[in-house]
């Protein structure tokens, strides 16, 4: 088929479609015949033929044999969402996400939370690819075993032995996702009506979360070595949570680390209070030396541990994992199994287990460690010099939680910066508290293409909060 008969065809689909929209075909209603509607758009029979047919493979229309082709009972809801006038979504927990996932290759992604792909291990994952031809039939068409690959369990529990957690392969579950981990512990753990504590500012994706499970979320004030230790006592003190749920390592959005005397002192309070603190370690190969982990200095007791790989890997091979008390594991490969069926794909599972096992995994992680301290220090400059400054310069990671220049609101900001083709991340999606209106989370990562200084500076100028005027 010439290009020009695959244009003559889209032609002819297009028009159907405009028809099925507007609502000029309705359901059961039948097309015109193709002799007639050729004639209509001026092309051949037979290039209405295959645009019929191809409606008829998505669909939209049926043939009936003998007497021609009709519209199906489902017509488009997409007439309902043209036919009212587009809402300005408020800017909440998920809407850094939505922008972020939907963004066309055009925008750039300061505010998003993953690294560019060409930052990734891609020649490795696709040696595990062409490794993968070479499996057994069951790890392509079958379900997953419930605790997930064996061999990705292992790998796990050495790398977990190096930081001086002892757990067998059967202390771990593998999930979908990091944030499928999040939700079967919430399932597990959480009623309607229970007290999470996160950290303020905390992963805006953790208040989404959680409110899902219709949970109070309160927020405990975070200092560059951990959450501030008075306000968190009260916090236990006076709402007695269930959980809490936080990063040590790398925090999200600020880069702070956990120091060894809050870890202790946290775990002491934890105890006290009866709370399980859900450790959420997504950053940990990027952090250029380990600093304290709560799940090791607990021993698993009350400290559950989940992660993914989404980070230094692949967010396209989704894979997270769950680490806890043997009993608990058992409990949550009930509630995965009913949710989900099984464990994660055994496709991504084998796959992640065999980039991680390639020895050049170690090397991707050192040169991103190398590269990313490169990016930190010339984002920094480079914001700068339009009066954004850090909270802090983080030990390691992508992240960088900047103070805003007096007379910018970070939400303003982030308006202003789509329609300069940037994503940006305002600061009180990260806050439950909403007290973060002046700072703003980058993605140093995203950040080395000189376009995204020249829009920022255009949307702070064009989001500048104007002087109250003298009485």
């Amino acid at each position: 088929m010439t290009d020009e008969t695959v244009g003559r065809t889209a032609a002819v689909m297009t028009a159907i479609r405009t028809k099925l929209t507007a609502r000029a075909l309705s359901p059961g209603e039948k097309l015109p015949s193709i002799r007639r509607f050729a004639t209509t758009m001026g092309v051949s029979p037979s290039t209405v033929v295959e645009a019929y047919d191809r409606l008829a493979a998505e669909g939209l229309i049926r043939a009936r044999p003998g007497a021609g082709f009709f519209v199906s009972g489902a017509v488009s809801p997409l007439a309902l969402t043209e036919a009212e006038p587009r809402r300005e979504r408020a800017i909440d927990p998920l809407w850094v996400s939505r922008q972020s996932l939907d963004a066309g290759p055009e925008m750039l992604k300061p505010g998003c939370g993953w690294l560019p792909a060409e930052w990734m291990p891609n020649a490795a994952i696709r040696r595990a690819v062409r490794g993968l031809a070479h499996a057994g039939d069951a790890v392509l068409t079958d379900y997953g075993v419930t605790r997930g690959a064996l061999s990705l369990r292992r790998h796990l529990v050495r790398r977990m032995a190096g930081e001086g957690i002892e757990l067998g392969a059967d202390q771990l579950l593998l999930t979908a996702s990091g944030t499928q981990a999040i939700d079967l512990i919430g399932r597990f753990l959480l009623r309607p009506g229970d007290t999470v504590i996160v950290d303020d500012p905390c992963y805006f994706n953790f208040q989404a979360l959680l409110r899902v499970h219709a949970v109070r979320i309160i927020g405990v004030p975070y200092t560059p070595t951990g959450p501030d230790l008075a306000a968190f006592a009260a916090a236990l003190a006076e709402h007695r949570p269930r959980l809490y749920v936080t990063n040590s390592a790398l925090h999200n959005p600020t880069g702070a680390t956990l120091s060894p005397q809050n870890a202790h002192r946290l775990l002491t309070l934890a105890a006290a209070h009866d709370l399980t603190i859900v450790e959420d370690d997504i950053f940990a190969d990027l952090e250029p030396e380990p600093s304290p982990r709560l799940a090791a200095l607990d021993g698993l007791a009350r400290v559950i541990r989940i992660g993914s790989f989404s980070k230094t890997l692949s967010a396209s091979i989704r894979c997270g994992f769950i680490a806890a008390r043997p009993d608990w594991i058992e409990a949550l490969v009930d509630l995965q199994v009913a949710t989900s069926f099984g464990g994660p794909s055994p496709v991504a599972a084998e796959l992640i287990a065999g980039t991680l096992a390639d020895g050049s995994y170690r090397k991707h992680l050192e040169t991103l460690r190398r590269r990313l301290s490169r990016a930190r220090r010339e984002a920094t400059a480079r914001l700068d010099s339009l009066g954004i400054t850090p909270w802090i310069v983080p030990r390691g990671g992508f992240t960088l939680w900047c103070r805003l220049p007096d007379g910018q609101d970070a939400a303003a900001l982030a308006r202003a910066g789509l329609a300069e083709g940037l994503v940006l991340a305002p600061g009180n999606v990260f806050s439950v508290s909403q007290t973060a209106g002046s700072f703003m989370r980058f993605n140093v990562a995203q950040m080395t293409d000189p376009r995204v200084y020249d829009g920022l500076a255009r949307a702070m100028e064009a989001a500048q909060i104007p002087p109250a005027s003298s009485p």
